[in-house]
């Protein structure tokens, strides 16, 4: 019979010193925890001791699944069956952690989802579904926009900024983005391409987290409003998605929101070819009973 069974830590070294083979092992799957404990690890100031569950699923010896809580509270798992879903919802119930929802594949979130409410009460909505999308082979985009590719400088970095913001309230995200801040968003750690037009406007713009093994993730890409429609997005996308494969990445992926037609259409037309689709869900709590 199989032994499965749940390691829970703190400590970021210890955490990756065993489970970092299995995320480097699948790293289009794996791309969010591979880069957001890259930062953790490479910036000054990402992490602090202590603000961050990890933990590791192991049987008879292998690492199957990792989950890690941020001080946000929202869990992140990868890949779990229903029943290890379940698992994993009773046992962290029953040492009193708290989530303020969950991102992983679709399928593991929503079962995670629904163990944690029939574990703790707690009722899930989704916030998002999203697919992920894998490069195949780079196809140019036709017709092609005129203008060029040209990475971000310091000098742009008011403009950056404001394009994030731009980008943030799109996406509802309740953030501040502004230069005392700028270092604690997750729009920090990338390397972003402007596209221009000939004259030198910049019209559309896409990031990149750095490369982590051997994979790059393209996030985020945004035009603005009264720039769509031009093929702006495609021309920055295709640019940052070669520089990646010039720069040796074996992997190159990214995230779309699953009910855009237009963005999902867009980089299956560039050569991105769907893997999977993720979820994202909130949990609600009730409040406790007068006595």
């Amino acid at each position: 019979m199989r032994s499965d069974a749940w390691h829970l830590t703190e400590d970021i070294d210890d955490f990756l010193g065993r489970a970092g083979d299995f995320l480097r092992s699948r790293p289009a799957l794996h791309n969010t925890p591979l880069t957001v404990i890259e930062k953790w690890q490479t910036r000054p100031g990402a992490f602090t001791p202590g603000t961050v569950l990890f933990g590791r699923l192991e049987s008879e010896g292998e690492i199957q699944a990792i989950f890690y809580r941020p001080p946000t509270r929202r869990l992140t798992l990868t890949s779990l069956s229903p029943e290890r879903a379940d698992a994993l919802a009773a046992k962290l119930s029953c040492t009193g952690h708290t989530f303020a929802g969950v991102t992983a594949d679709h399928d593991t979130a929503t079962a995670f989802a629904e163990a944690w409410q029939r574990h703790t009460g707690a009722t899930s909505t989704l916030r998002v579904r999203m697919s992920l999308y894998r490069l195949g082979m780079l196809i140019p985009p036709e017709p092609y926009p005129e203008g060029r590719g040209r990475v971000v400088g310091e000098q742009d970095h008011e403009h950056l900024m404001r394009w994030c913001r731009e980008l943030a309230a799109d996406l509802r995200e309740t953030v501040t983005v502004d230069a005392a801040s700028w270092e604690r968003t997750r729009f920090a750690e990338k390397t972003y391409t402007f596209w221009e037009t000939s004259e030198g406007t910049p019209v559309s713009m896409a990031g990149v987290n750095p490369m982590v093994a051997g994979m790059v993730r393209v996030d985020p890409v945004y035009t603005p409003a009264h720039l769509r429609g031009r093929g702006y997005a495609a021309a920055v996308t295709a640019e940052v998605s070669r520089a990646a494969l010039t720069a040796g990445a074996r992997e190159v992926v990214l995230f779309t929101d699953a009910g855009n037609n237009t963005s999902n259409t867009l980089y299956q037309r560039l050569g991105y070819r769907r893997v999977t689709d993720w979820a994202s869900y909130d949990f609600a709590y009730g409040a406790p009973e007068a006595s």
